[in-house]
C-alpha cells in the first residue's frame, strides 16, 4: 500500500465544501417534513432575500444539485438537525436528482429546527 498522497486526491481550498444530506445510518435522503418557519417559498419573504435571488437558486440548483438545502440545516445557523433537502424546494420542483434519490435510497422525513434553535442570518 503507497502512504503517499496523491495530488488529484488533495481537497481544493477554493472549492466550496459540499454538504451531505444524506442519512449514513437509514442510508437515505434527509428531507424535512415540512417548511421550516422561514422557509424560502413562504409567502411574504420571511427569508427577506433581495429581489430575484429566489428564482437564482431555483435555477441553480435545478442546474446543479437538484436540490436546495434548508437554510435552518446548515452549519452556520447552529442547528441541531443536520442538513437536509427543503421541503419548499422538493414540494415545488421534481428534479432528476430528487427522482433518482427517491428511487435509490428513499426518504426520511426529519423535523425542522424550531425557530428557537435556529436564527435567521442577520
Amino acid at each position: 500500500m503507497n502512504s503517499t498522497p496523491h495530488p488529484g486526491n488533495e481537497p481544493d481550498p477554493d472549492s466550496p465544501v459540499r454538504l451531505n444530506v444524506g442519512d449514513p445510518d437509514l442510508r437515505k435522503t434527509r428531507l424535512l417534513a415540512r417548511e421550516c418557519a422561514t422557509c424560502i417559498f413562504k409567502p411574504g419573504n420571511p427569508m427577506h432575500l433581495a429581489p430575484g435571488r429566489l428564482k437564482q437558486m431555483v435555477t441553480t440548483a435545478r442546474g446543479d444539485a437538484g436540490y436546495i438545502i434548508c437554510h435552518s440545516t446548515l452549519p452556520y445557523a447552529g442547528s441541531p438537525v443536520p442538513p437536509a433537502v427543503c421541503r419548499g424546494f422538493a414540494d415545488r420542483y421534481r428534479t432528476w436528482q430528487l427522482q433518482v434519490m427517491q428511487r435509490l435510497w428513499g426518504f426520511v422525513e426529519v423535523e425542522p429546527p424550531t425557530p428557537n434553535t435556529a436564527e435567521a442570518p442577520e
